[in-house]
């Protein structure tokens, strides 16, 4: 089973006191890269929900933005010093006349001026309100988590189709080795036969120099090793865990000795096949970036 890194999860909670709406967004990235978004008397909880979200997400780039409001007014979790807020108000106002500037702005920035609103400690437990939040969090992890294992399922059919045409073009290779090795054989007697008939030379050099000319453009180890990472990555693909990493490392190696064949192949129809093969092994490491 593989997962996705891109994902969306949501989950609302509401009763008679409280109304709580977490969304959870998540992209692809190497580690875990958390945003977290929450009103001010919950920005302390950060370390924890990182901690939570490492659980269920494991990594990537995830956005959580929580939402949360008192529905009484008593309840209200900030305390605003209007008698601050109106000096603020009032000397952003007389610069902003002083300079003959907008003062469209003016009421928002002195409301955010510092001290201006503050955390009523003394009204709220926020204590007992993170023991709400807590569980519509994970409920909204769980619900992108699901997510991207849908997602993993789509991505899984690319990465057959991809694993298949590779299989194919390597097969293909193979049956055409034979036929390049005897196009070879052909090519050489022809340019040397009649070389050899007017020259001296040593015919134990002369073979020696085949073999070792042979040995240089033979791909059969190249083939051999191809074929075994792509039964590993076929078994990546198939456990239990979602291994991206481990999908890339091997995508890798495929590119490695596909590379290999294609260099020493010097062959017209095998570059064909390792041009294909190139094309699909590019569409699974493209993909494998947003594997977990």
């Amino acid at each position: 089973m593989i997962k996705s890194m891109t994902g969306f999860g949501l989950a609302v909670y509401e009763d008679a006191n409280f109304t709580v709406q977490i969304e959870v967004k998540t992209l692809n990235s190497k580690f875990l890269d958390l945003n977290f978004r929450a009103p001010k008397q919950f920005s302390e909880k950060e370390t924890e929900v990182k901690s939570i979200v490492s659980g269920i997400l494991e990594r990537g780039k995830v956005n959580v933005s929580i939402d949360f409001s008192a529905k009484k007014e008593d309840d209200l979790p900030i305390v605003i010093q209007e008698e601050l807020f109106q000096r603020y108000y009032e000397k952003y106002a007389g610069m902003a006349e002083m300079v003959n500037g907008s003062t469209v702005d003016v009421f928002k920035l002195a409301l955010q001026s510092p001290g201006v609103s503050t955390i009523n400690v003394e009204k709220s437990d926020y204590n007992e309100a993170w023991k709400i939040i807590l569980p519509v969090l994970e409920e909204a992890l769980k619900d992108c988590d699901q997510f991207r294992i849908k997602e993993g399922a789509v991505l899984m059919e690319k990465f057959q189709e991809s694993l298949s045409v590779i299989t194919e073009s390597l097969n293909s290779i193979n049956t055409l080795v034979p036929v390049r090795k005897n196009r070879l054989i052909e090519k050489i007697r022809d340019n040397f036969s009649e070389w050899v008939k007017d020259q001296d030379f040593d015919k134990n050099r002369f073979e020696q120099e085949l073999i070792y000319y042979f040995e240089k453009l033979d791909i059969t180890e190249e083939v051999v090793r191809l074929e075994a990472h792509l039964n590993l990555f076929a078994e990546v693909l198939r456990s239990n865990k979602s291994e991206g990493k481990k999908m890339g490392f091997v995508s890798q190696e495929m590119g490695r000795e596909i590379n290999t064949i294609g260099s020493k192949a010097n062959d017209s129809s095998i570059q064909h096949h390792v041009i294909n093969m190139k094309d699909e092994l590019e569409k699974i490491k493209e993909q494998a970036l947003n594997i977990i």
